[in-house]
């Protein structure tokens, strides 16, 4: 059967919906029956609805009410159209599991937690963490000079590590260039308004753009981030406030 008007991708969104008369839906089958590709497709979103349908009926998903409102939003999304059609599944799948079947059976009631809910730290975040612990020790060491003549270009021409333009009111105690898994690394001991903070940078070994985040780890903690093959930590004691936003204000420098 020919229909009056031709079968459109609104006219397949609504028959997954649900949402024809009769009369267009057979309309519809009938054009599926003749077109086994497009069948196809549409029976994949028929099934992950009734997937989505089934997880909003179930009260024992993890993640109540946040979990089944984002499933809804996909169930939604389903109508927008076809070219997203893999990604809305993959997405659906995600959402559901990760947030609700997963941690449901293998976790019981999540909370999140900086630890639990993060990656763990890239490991140049360990070798700013050590040069922190070897500067305060240098620092304490009354026959250990330190390097107070501080000249950013001149480790640059050394190392091929830029630096961030340090604040005015910054003050440095101590600046040295220490061995690191990746190669040479740069640790700059300052004083910020009484804090004493140490900023490290490295290259890794790898081209990333990675915005500042924050971990505390072994009795410290540091914000870093990534700015073309360079990385950065800024690390200080646990009771240092706004450390993050000290590492977002040096990170505007590079750029």
């Amino acid at each position: 059967m020919t229909p009056a008007d031709p079968i459109i991708d609104a006219d397949l969104d609504a028959y997954v919906d649900g949402e024809l008369d009769v009369s267009r839906r057979i309309e519809v089958e009938s054009y599926l029956s003749e077109h086994p590709d497009m069948a196809a497709k549409v029976m994949a979103d028929l099934s992950l609805r009734g997937e989505l349908r089934l997880a909003l009926a179930t009260e024992a998903v993890a993640g109540g009410a946040q979990t089944r409102e984002a499933a809804r939003r996909l169930e939604r999304g389903l109508a927008s159209g076809r070219v997203f059609q893999s990604l809305q599944r993959i997405a659906a799948v995600g959402v559901l599991v990760t947030a609700g079947w997963v941690a449901h059976t293998s976790f019981g009631a999540f909370s999140a937690t900086e630890v639990s809910a993060s990656v763990p730290p890239p490991e140049f975040v360990d070798d700013a963490v050590a040069a922190f612990r070897t500067s305060a020790i240098r620092s304490e060491v009354a026959s250990q000079p330190k390097a107070t003549g501080y000249n950013p270009e001149e480790m640059r021409a050394a190392t091929a590590i830029v630096m961030p333009t340090l604040p005015a009111d910054w003050k440095v105690a101590d600046a040295e260039i220490y061995p690191s898994a990746f190669g040479p690394s740069i640790e700059v001991s300052v004083d910020a308004k009484g804090k004493r903070l140490s900023l490290f940078a490295v290259r890794p070994g790898s081209f990333a753009v990675a915005k500042v985040a924050h971990v505390a780890l072994d009795g410290v903690q540091a914000s870093y981030w990534q700015i073309g093959e360079v990385a950065y930590a800024l690390v200080a004691d646990p009771n240092v406030n706004n450390l993050d936003g000290e590492a977002e204000r040096l990170s505007r420098t590079l750029y």
